[in-house]
């Protein structure tokens, strides 16, 4: 699964990576960014890349009831294609969401031991994402779910989900070009190359999605 991650670049990096043509309204750096908060997503408005704030945590259009977004950060992406929840959003409901690593929590014994994850390269990247509008009367939410798969080889010594970290150069190809048949966008995902991973213990000060700053990446050894 992925339950948390991290966005720390500055505003122009994230501008200059994803060919944005206007400043993000609001942008603030994060170091522990939960189910429930806002996270940086961009979509193609059929025209550009646009980014924008959703909540994380998917509230279908025709959700009698918001709270259900709790239980839906994560979509698997072997099944979202079939369920009633993700597959219209695979039509045509497609996001980019913006990070540069994400926390994972691998079992030592009785324990579970907080890693923070990110490319190598220590470069942005975005995970394959998925977002609905939900109304009711007055209010309006606009909500996002983060696809996952099975975990390469350097994750499965870690958990036995990972989220779907979308090549630089197949981005564009996830939010543009319109509607796509659902099967055809699953099995774009299943088909993307192993990611070149590096992970290192942080603190359990990170468990908390209150705490926020520094000390929530700094290396366990420090």
């Amino acid at each position: 699964m992925c339950g948390r991650f991290t966005l720390l670049a500055e505003e122009l990096e994230i501008l200059e990576a994803f060919g944005l043509g206007h400043k993000i309204e609001d942008y603030q750096p994060r170091y522990n960014i939960a189910p429930g908060q806002s996270v940086l997503a961009i979509v193609h408005d059929g025209e550009e890349n646009r980014a924008g704030y959703l909540k994380w945590g998917l509230v279908p259009s025709w959700a009698k009831d918001p709270s259900i977004g709790y239980k839906m950060i994560n979509a698997r992406t072997e099944t979202a294609a079939e369920k009633p929840s993700f597959k219209r959003l695979m039509e045509r409901r497609r996001c980019l969401i913006v990070a540069d690593s994400f926390y994972e929590w691998k079992k030592v014994g009785k324990e579970k031991q907080p890693l923070r994850i990110s490319l190598q390269d220590r470069k942005l990247f975005a995970f394959a994402g998925l977002w609905d509008r939900w109304q009711k009367d007055e209010e309006e939410m606009v909500t996002c779910t983060v696809l996952t798969k099975q975990p390469n080889e350097f994750m499965a010594e870690i958990h036995n989900r990972m989220p779907v970290i979308l090549p630089k150069e197949q981005e564009l190809e996830w939010i543009q070009n319109g509607p796509k048949q659902p099967e055809e966008m699953k099995e774009f995902l299943l088909q993307l190359p192993n990611e070149e991973l590096t992970a290192y213990e942080v603190s359990t000060y990170v468990n908390n999605a209150r705490n926020e700053g520094e000390t929530c990446i700094a290396p366990l050894a420090d």
